[in-house]
């Protein structure tokens, strides 16, 4: 076997404290919040729901308008002021639409305004210059689908708390892990034309320390036996790296380096939630194939 390319590998880094002291800092503040919404639940959960849904919609809006001729576009690795124009406006309606059924109505007629909701969003970017209709309306579904999924799952009798704080142990962990071992140890890119700093140590980092997060759930829970949670939340560690090297690949596709600059340290919300997106439909898919809460898998 061929020793890997210098282009092919990430050195370890020291990141800058200053850059670790924002991360830590912009997780303080949102976490608890994430986590305080799934315990007091309705309306709450809803509302924060909706409201990173539209920030996240905006973000999409913008990436995806970022290829046009300005300030801070092509080349820059940065969003100009971009504005959104009918087609923008048009997505966050096609992503806030959809949660709001899923809270009042139903998921089944949730998902089905979804859909309907993407449709519009690729009908209305063609008539309007400057978009890439296929792009704009993805994000739509991307977006509205996990959060109503979320939604769903939160009412899972006796089980929803516990699945999404799970979940959000889940993808915490992964985070954590990825970034540490990943900067810590370097070597081998895991997808270079989608992410140049992601590797095979923050994969294998991040999947370790979400098993870990799995075992601890079990605990809390008192579940026996706790492998196959252990197992189920490795799993889903490697599904939310995917969804995060997804919004990489469209970030470079478009050019840019975040989402935005809303939360310091890390980007955009859709840059933070990426994984979380991946990892709630893949854990809604589980829940519908096995008819009820993951956590109470043998």
């Amino acid at each position: 076997m061929r020793p890997l390319a210098p282009a092919e590998r990430v050195a370890p880094t020291s990141p800058k404290s200053s850059s670790l002291k924002l991360r830590v800092l912009s997780s303080l503040v949102l976490a608890p919040i994430a986590i305080g919404a799934v315990w007091f639940g309705w309306p709450w959960l809803p509302l924060l729901t909706a409201s990173a849904a539209a920030v996240m919609a905006w973000e999409w809006a913008r990436l995806c308008r970022a290829r046009q001729p300005g300030p801070g576009r092509p080349g820059t690795g940065r969003l100009g002021s971009a504005e959104l124009g009918t087609s923008g406006v048009v997505l966050i309606g096609a992503v806030l639409i959809p949660i709001t059924a899923a809270a009042t109505a139903g998921t089944g007629a949730a998902i089905g305004m979804a859909l309907v909701g993407a449709a519009i969003v690729f009908a209305t970017a063609q008539r309007e210059r400057g978009w890439e209709p296929a792009w704009l309306a993805s994000g739509a579904l991307w977006i509205a689908l996990p959060c109503v999924l979320l939604l769903w799952l939160a009412r899972i009798e006796d089980a929803g708390r516990a699945t999404l704080l799970w979940m959000f142990a889940v993808v915490w962990a992964t985070d954590i892990g990825a970034y540490a071992f990943g900067r810590q140890i370097g070597g081998p890119r895991l997808a270079p034309r989608w992410s140049p700093r992601k590797t095979w140590a923050g994969l294998l980092g991040g999947t370790g320390c979400a098993a870990l997060a799995g075992w601890g759930t079990a605990r809390l829970l008192e579940s026996s036996p706790a492998l196959p949670l252990v197992l189920l939340s490795a799993g889903l560690a490697i599904v939310g790296q995917f969804g995060d090297l997804a919004e990489s690949a469209a970030k470079r596709r478009f050019g840019v380096k975040d989402s935005s600059d809303l939360i310091p340290g890390h980007g955009g919300l859709l840059d933070r939630l990426d994984g979380l997106l991946a990892v709630t439909s893949a854990v809604a898919l589980l829940t519908l194939i096995g008819g009820g809460s993951v956590l109470a898998w043998r």
